[in-house]
């Protein structure tokens, strides 16, 4: 005769029954209590902890792609008559038109760089120039589409573009005048004198990134040719695609596309090492947080053990009028087991509303703390960032799962091995 299947209803009331009874009755304990927190705590900790993870990579990654090219085209250079390498770009238009047709490329448009002194009155910031076109700077979201961004855009050619940061430390507003002042200016018979030009401040953006608002400013790619003396050339191509992620497949078509004589630089170039330290930081974080799961669970195990104690006069009459081994275990890997189950789901809870709700409970802690918690000259982006995923939230909820099962299999298998006869005999 069959016996009753696993996981039967009466094996589930038992271990209901043994979960709901009083503490003289032998029930719940507190280790398990304890267990249960721990649990709870442990999965909260380790999703939110892969939230931030998360959340800080896309925010590091977007303030990249969304303010930077997402691969720059430069040519190796060649050496000129006075000794000094020259890596100018001559038939730019031509480039930039043969690096377009590229599939898979968004935009192309040529780049002039040059790295000046902004001055206003008494104050002084060191400044990053990109000359470039209009229309060009209009396709790149982080600057056009900046949401704390103040000016006309449209205005771009007759004056400059700053960053927030750049327009702060020098006290500049949109209508005001700012110096740039190049050591590499007019050549004449005495030297290189100074170049210092003035311009109106048009627009004023915020890419999301301290370095970059406090670094960068943009001025008309006609002016900046005149401005660093780059007449008729480009220093480089910068050029978007349409998945940036995937910019490693792009870089041979590239070079395809401009001959012989070029480089590509792109954005994981620039910041691969970076991205290489988030992902060791990510995987000891986890590690870690997955041991502080292990230890919580093993919590389990000792409120087990002293519930089966409790209940040997109990587990030997089971056995007496019938129950087999595998029934017992059963009953007792239940009771283990809600209690890694509950405590998970609480885990989860805790962890998806911390991740939901990051940006006041960042206010709260900020404020209670006097403020200057979060520095956006040290970390670079202006905020806690975290974003919630569903894989981030499946591998915390296997993680915490799987070692609740597996380490209430021992103190189960000793309940149901425990000899009937033995459990009865002083009773």
């Amino acid at each position: 005769m069959a016996g009753p299947a696993p996981f039967s209803r009466f094996e589930w009331m038992i271990a209901w029954r043994y979960l709901r009874a009083r503490r003289s009755e032998g029930g719940v304990s507190v280790m398990t209590w304890i267990s249960l927190i721990g649990i709870t705590l442990a999965v909260f900790a380790l999703i939110a902890t892969l939230a931030v993870r998360s959340g800080f990579r896309a925010e590091f990654v977007d303030t990249i792609l969304g303010a930077n090219a997402h691969a720059s085209l430069y040519a190796h250079g060649a050496v000129t008559e006075g000794g000094q390498l020259d890596r100018t770009i001559a038939d730019y238009a031509d480039l930039t038109a043969a690096v377009a047709k590229v599939p898979g490329v968004r935009h192309a448009a040529p780049l002039i760089k040059g790295q000046v002194m902004a001055s206003r009155g008494d104050r002084n910031a060191g400044v990053q120039v990109f000359g470039i076109h209009a229309a060009d700077l209009a396709e790149i979201p982080g600057i056009a589409q900046s949401e704390a961004a103040y000016g006309d855009l449209a205005r771009f050619d007759e004056g400059i573009a700053l960053g927030t940061g750049v327009a702060r430390s020098l006290g500049l507003q949109v209508g005001d005048k700012v110096k740039l002042i190049s050591p590499n200016g007019v050549k004449t018979a005495f030297g290189t004198s100074p170049r210092v030009n003035a311009y109106e401040v048009v627009y004023v953006f915020s890419a999301g990134r301290y370095d970059i608002d406090n670094t960068r400013a943009y001025l008309p790619f006609a002016e900046a040719q005149s401005y660093f003396n780059r007449d008729g050339v480009a220093d480089e191509i910068e050029v978007m695609v349409e998945d940036p992620e995937e910019i490693d497949r792009y870089v041979v078509p590239l070079l395809q596309a401009a001959g012989a004589g070029y480089g590509v630089w792109s954005w994981r170039d620039s910041s691969g090492g970076f991205l290489r330290a988030l992902e060791v930081e990510d995987n000891v974080m986890f590690v870690i947080l997955s041991i502080l799961v292990l230890i919580a669970t093993m919590n389990i195990v000792s409120g087990l053990i002293m519930l089966v104690k409790n209940k040997g006069r109990d587990i030997g009459i089971l056995r007496t009028i019938g129950l087999s081994e595998g029934s017992v275990m059963r009953v007792f890997f239940i009771c283990g087991s809600i209690t890694g189950v509950i405590g998970t789901l609480m885990g989860v809870a805790l962890g998806c509303l911390f991740a939901i709700y990051i940006d006041p409970i960042f206010s709260f802690v900020n404020y209670a703390m006097g403020g200057g918690v979060w520095d956006p000259s040290i970390r670079g982006i202006y905020a806690l960032p975290a974003q919630l995923r569903m894989g981030d939230v499946l591998s915390a909820v296997g993680l915490s799962l799987g070692l609740s099962f597996l380490v209430t299999i021992f103190p189960a298998r000793r309940a149901a091995r425990l000899n009937p006869v033995e459990a009865l005999r002083y009773e």
